[in-house]
């Protein structure tokens, strides 16, 4: 008997429909997938026999066959678990079921009691489901929240094998799960670092708050135990709270990440990457045998912080140039292509030497010339192009760190003002998706025009300084996100002369 369930698979971050085909002959007792599946999912046999028994059913005697549909796509993970079990008790007979099963995607990891486990991509089989006119999802309990996100299908949590199988024979006592956009959207996210914790570095945190402001890229250079660490991860915090269609495209890009964690709700933080230096070029970008988002996608609608700088391989660093530039990374393999969206907010630090004492009024600089010179010749000309702000952050002498004075402004006090910033780029703008950071060229003509006084401050700036045409649009969009902080429809002169002081760091003579 032959019997067909539906499923999906997951590439990149959206979903694919998926038919597992199941039949049963006589013969010989055996079972075999076929379809392109990988080790996990031929070790599903066992499982599912196992998972079987201990739910009270007898496995079909004979020769059982899995197709995995379209056979020409790899499919990985243990997702197929559930589906599959369903299609052998379809094929041998043992379920009748009462619903249409051709419109029902089912999903989830069998344990050898029958219990089911969560997987990953469920709200991305959820919006497939959605476009393919499915009508009901089965997932296991744990993933209902976020499929649950998608209120046009009936997401029906089970936490059994024998769930699933009541659900197929009496559909009218299963409930669907409907989660609360309100409630998902607008419950307590976690608490934020406050700048106010930390001490002096004004300048720093002006730089940072410019950067929220505009969504512009950022380098810190200074000595070690300055605050850059710090500074950078309180940057999240002042940033505006996520739209709604945000966080779920955050949540989308998070439900693929098989190693998410116990969370599966709606993302309402901004994403604070922080990777180490030794991260590999495919763990940044995303890729793999059983691919997975990378840390650029992985820190959409956030930060990502890379602490020193210089310590990540060139080939590393040289493939954050696309999602900077165009806000996505393109992925192509021998088996597939991906495009993943990478629009977020690059924040990263370095010492000004290898060992980090240069600029330090207080301790001996060790490195040679030509050892300082090198490490900086680590950051490419092209990648420090991208990043609009350089920022010193010097050491901070003992009495600094100890006068009693007023403490800055906060966090919610930053962030009040980042946000009327953003909102006369809305309005400007018309769109919630264009920052000052993103213009093009065109629209740089016709947001950022400069007064003679301002023109002639920045031409010659650019002759000092050397900067490159990219540089030169830099300056103009930080200097737009200066005159938006202070409620300035004209970019003046002044606001030149502070955006020209955050690319005045000369990298190869610190």
């Amino acid at each position: 008997m032959l019997a067909r369930v539906q499923s999906a698979f997951i590439l990149g971050i959206e979903a694919f429909p998926l038919t597992v085909e199941v039949d049963i002959t006589g013969g010989k007792n055996e079972t075999e997938v076929v379809g392109l599946a990988d080790t996990a999912v031929k070790e599903s046999r066992e499982r599912i026999t196992t998972a079987l028994r201990n739910s009270g059913f007898l496995f079909p005697r004979g020769r059982v066959v899995v197709n995995l549909a379209p056979a020409d796509v790899k499919k990985e993970g243990s997702y197929l678990d559930l589906t599959i079990a369903m299609g052998i008790l379809l094929a041998g007979g043992l379920v009748s079921p009462k619903v249409d099963i051709s419109k029902i995607m089912i999903a989830g990891e069998l344990a050898l009691d029958g219990s089911i486990r969560h997987v990953p991509g469920t709200l991305a089989m959820a919006i497939l489901a959605r476009k393919t006119g499915i009508s009901s999802l089965i997932v296991p309990n744990r993933n209902a929240e976020e499929a649950g996100l998608v209120h046009d299908i009936d997401v029906i949590p089970v936490a059994t094998l024998n769930d699933a199988v009541n659900y197929l024979v009496e559909p009218d006592k299963f409930t669907p799960y409907k989660t609360n956009y309100y409630e998902a959207f607008n419950k307590d996210t976690q608490p934020v670092l406050d700048f106010e914790d930390v001490k002096g570095q004004a300048h720093v945190k002006r730089a940072l708050t410019i950067s929220a402001g505009g969504g512009h890229n950022v380098l810190m250079i200074g000595p070690p135990g300055t605050g850059k660490t710090m500074l950078a991860s309180r940057l999240p915090g002042i940033l505006p709270e996520m739209s709604f269609e945000e966080a779920l495209e955050t949540t989308q890009i998070y439900s693929v990440v098989s190693h998410r964690g116990q969370n599966n709700g709606l993302i309402r933080n901004r994403p604070f990457r922080s990777p180490h230096h030794t991260t590999s070029t495919v763990a940044m970008v995303g890729g793999g045998v059983n691919f997975q988002p990378g840390e650029v996608s992985l820190a959409h609608n956030g930060v990502l912080f890379l602490d020193e700088l210089p310590e990540f391989s060139r080939a590393t660093l040289e493939v954050l140039r696309q999602p900077l530039e165009e806000g996505f990374v393109h992925i192509r393999r021998a088996s597939y292509a991906v495009t993943l969206p990478s629009r977020f907010i690059l924040v990263s630090a370095m010492n000004p030497c290898p060992c980090g004492c240069r600029t330090d009024p207080k301790k001996t600089c060790r490195c040679s010339q030509g050892e300082i010179q090198r490490y900086l010749n680590k950051i490419s000309g092209p990648l420090l192009d991208r990043i609009d702000l350089h920022i010193e952050v010097p050491s901070l002498s003992f009495d600094d760190l100890t006068r009693e004075t007023a403490p800055g402004p906060n966090s919610a006090t930053i962030r009040s003002w980042v946000q009327e910033a953003r909102n006369r780029q809305i309005h400007r703008y018309g769109k919630t998706t264009v920052l000052n950071a993103y213009l093009d060229s065109k629209q740089l003509k016709k947001y950022c025009k400069l007064s003679e006084d301002a023109k002639k401050l920045l031409l010659m700036a650019i002759e000092r300084l050397g900067l490159s045409a990219r540089a030169h649009d830099k300056i103009l969009k930080v200097a737009r996100t200066i005159a938006d902080l202070e409620n300035s429809d004209s970019i003046l002169d002044t606001h030149i002369a502070e955006a020209v002081q955050y690319r005045s760091v000369d990298f190869r003579n610190l």
